[in-house]
């Protein structure tokens, strides 16, 4: 099937490490002009000339999303660079995972700071382009836990949860230009090989096995009827099928792609 993205602009936020770099290199795939917006340059010009090597042509510039100023200067460089910007994956994420009594303040205002108003800047951003162009694609990366609630991931929780809401709300206001507003929840889904996380990441240096210990691992997959944890591959794939013109019909939905965790 032609998803019809060939040529196509895309940005990833967070698309250095883990999921990001999976979406990454999925679009690259489909030969679409890919922008990794990272906090972490070095990481994303790495993972940029990894991802030309399959098809694309691909940038990394250094975003901080949490910062408006910073979001709108990555989108205006996008225009420069490619001339529009079709498709918008709010990816960039962080969560400490942390019983909500023992999580310092800082750490559950940098949760939101990242994972809720990160998509708030970002789809305003590019929402002035979108809607003179009368087309888009918006694509929220969320999380089961903002579906149904995770213990130790409280605030991280709320966040997904936000964001869900917030994509349906424009989904509603925007449906108007012809821009489709879609999230999607994985569930979890940590980085398996070596290096392919920067200094920035929090899955940086040895944080993946610190975080979920093998126990904790067995622990995870039993609740998953499909019996394994995620791959950034699975989310890339519903991350491309939303942004094509395969779904232009789809909008203000949220898609669970976690093996089944959270299908009650």
């Amino acid at each position: 099937m032609d998803l019809g993205l060939e040529g196509k602009t895309v940005i990833v936020t967070g698309g250095a490490a883990n999921i990001g770099r999976g979406i990454t290199f999925a679009f690259a795939k489909e030969k679409c002009n890919v922008v990794i917006a990272d906090i972490d340059e070095e990481q994303g010009q790495k993972v940029a000339k990894e991802a030309e090597d399959l098809g694309g042509k691909v940038i990394a510039i250094k975003t901080d999303v949490t910062d408006y100023d910073s979001a709108e200067a990555m989108v205006q460089k996008t225009l420069e660079k490619f001339g529009s910007v079709d498709v918008l994956v709010n990816n960039a994420g962080y969560v400490a995972n942390k019983l909500f009594l023992k999580k310092p303040i800082e750490e559950y205002d940098k949760e939101i700071k990242i994972n809720y108003l990160g998509v708030v800047n970002c789809t305003r951003a590019v929402l002035d382009h979108m809607t003179e162009r009368k087309a888009g694609r918006i694509v929220n990366v969320s999380s089961d836990s903002g579906r149904v609630g995770e213990p130790r991931e409280a605030v991280y929780s709320g966040t997904k949860g936000a964001v869900i809401a917030f994509g349906k709300a424009i989904a509603k206001e925007m449906g108007r230009f012809s821009i489709t507003v879609n999230a999607i929840c994985p569930g979890a889904t940590i980085p398996e090989i070596p290096g392919t996380a920067g200094k920035e990441s929090m899955w940086a240096g040895d944080i993946t096995v610190e975080m979920v210990p093998p126990e904790t691992k067995e622990k995870i997959i039993s609740q998953y009827p499909l019996g394994r944890m995620g791959k950034p591959e699975d989310v890339a794939n519903a991350a491309v099928f939303l942004a094509s013109d395969a779904a232009n019909f789809i909008t203000g939905q949220t898609l669970s792609v976690s093996g089944g965790f959270s299908m009650a």
